[in-house]
């Protein structure tokens, strides 16, 4: 029965929009149609719509020789619906992508601040474990040290070979304290600052803070810039959707989706031609991004690859502890050279009478979230990028083929029905259709386009900027 209604009921639409067609555009008997339009969409007092057609020498835009059910104010009103009807159609059109980007940029961001808790805990762990009588001090360097993990992986603008060497610079009065000349009372703060000075010159862990800079850099850098690229993702969309829409746009749009209603066609769609020259002039900055959002994605999948494998954040973060596990084994090895070269540059040790506090460190504080996340960490991240690069894919061509999706499925009339062409209900279109982009648009018949909007051109820079950090910093097969 719903089947049977809906289909009298289309049949109706065309039946009407044919005898409106044979007709041309003669004006209606009465506007009833048009004020229940007008008071559905509630576009404004349903008191200044006239009641029956009248002379329309005050329009601007909806101009006719026959007699309207415009005013100048309806008019107004028009315009403002019109610019809102798009900007909610592209809204639309974006959410399921924007959705898509955003809800991955907070999930990754979020997995990565446990996985920093994660690698702060073993870290932390080891020294508990296996050098208790130092795990108080060092607990209080490790602490800083994935503070700054964090800081630089969300955005501070810090270097990585910077807060690595800070870390073993502190470490080292600690650990030639508790291991490699150890003493009744600890040293004093002025030789312990003299120790941490000279680490970089004494290398006592050898090559391992080289080696943990490498490791860092290697998967710190593209996780940053993933994550600033799913940010920079999410500024696109809600730039696009914000489109500022030219004075000539505007009219465009008002002449093709509300002028018809001055003549009583409130049912009519525009033709598939004359919306595709209106909203492709009116995209026409959109058609523009089309490119670079291609190159931005492309990026993101070749960035999305350079986070597996032993280079991946999860790995190094996770792995951490047991580089420093080697640095300390490397100290207690060299410890005799070590102590050699220290003494000839900060003199014999300098001591003072308080004794440093043992393990203090909550080794079960979130034992439960930390212990079910490590268990399946590596595959749930991998797995979980693997999935976003897959479901992002569609979107590759999404600006390129906006308009043309934005007429077909929700705005030009359907095949076979008569249409709207600007001035007049009619079965066919027939002025030159332009393609997609500013250079295509100094030929569009029904509206004129100046050129990039400043926003738009910013927006562009902005993923220029990201495709090309990434093919210098990160190019293809660099981290395999």
């Amino acid at each position: 029965m719903g089947g049977k209604s809906l289909c009298l009921g289309v049949l109706t639409v065309a039946v009407l929009l044919l005898a409106a067609a044979s007709q041309g555009a003669e004006p209606p008997p009465s506007c009833e149609a048009v004020r229940k339009v007008f008071q559905l969409r509630r576009l404004g007092p349903l008191g200044g719509v006239p009641e029956f057609p009248r002379a329309g020498v005050d329009l601007q835009v909806c101009t006719s020789e026959n007699p309207t059910c415009c005013t100048k104010k309806m008019e107004e009103r028009y315009q403002i619906a019109a610019k809102q009807d798009i900007q909610q159609v592209l809204q639309t059109s974006s959410a399921t992508l924007k959705f898509l980007i955003s809800r991955n940029a907070a999930a990754f961001q979020e997995t990565f601040e446990v996985l920093i808790r994660l690698a702060e805990n073993y870290t932390s762990t080891l020294f508990c474990n296996a050098y208790r009588s130092m795990a108080a001090e060092a607990a209080v360097h490790v602490q800083e040290f994935f503070t700054d993990v964090g800081l630089f992986l969300f955005g501070t603008d810090a270097s990585t070979e910077e807060f690595v060497n800070r870390f073993f610079d502190t470490l080292f009065p600690v650990v030639y304290n508790h291991v490699i000349n150890p003493g009744l009372t600890d040293i004093s703060l002025e030789y312990a600052e003299c120790l941490r000075a000279a680490r970089r010159d004494i290398r006592p862990f050898g090559n391992i803070p080289k080696k943990a800079i490498g490791q860092m850099g290697g998967s710190l850098l593209p996780s940053r810039a993933f994550l600033q690229a799913l940010s920079l993702g999410v500024e696109v969309i809600n730039t696009t959707d914000h489109l500022r829409f030219s004075r000539e746009c505007s009219r465009a749009l008002l002449r093709m989706q509300y002028c018809p209603h001055c003549q009583g066609l409130t049912l009519s769609k525009p033709c598939l031609g004359y919306c595709l020259n209106i909203i492709r002039g009116c995209l026409a900055d959109l058609a523009e991004v089309d490119l670079h959002w291609q190159g931005y994605i492309q990026a993101l999948e070749e960035l999305s690859g350079a986070l597996s494998g032993v280079h991946s954040i999860e790995h190094v973060l996770l792995n951490f502890h047991s580089l420093v596990h080697d640095a300390l084994v490397q100290a207690r090895i060299n410890g005799p050279e070590v102590s050699e070269q220290v003494n000839k540059i900060c003199g014999p040790p300098v001591r003072k009478p308080k004794q440093s506090p043992g393990c203090s460190f909550d080794q079960n504080k979130d034992n439960q979230v930390l212990k079910m996340f490590s268990r399946d960490s590596k595959q749930t991240l991998t797995n979980r990028r693997k999935e976003f690069v897959r479901h992002l894919r569609p979107y590759r061509a999404f600006y390129g083929g906006l308009a043309d999706q934005l007429c077909a499925s929700e705005l030009a009339a359907a095949d076979g029905l008569p249409c709207w062409n600007g001035g007049d209900l009619v079965r066919s279109y027939t002025h030159r259709v332009v393609g997609s982009g500013i250079k295509a648009q100094s030929a569009n018949p029904e509206v004129k386009v100046k050129g990039t909007d400043p926003v738009i051109s910013q927006i562009i820079d902005k993923l220029k900027h990201v495709i090309q950090i990434h093919s210098f910093e990160f190019p293809l097969g660099i981290m395999e």
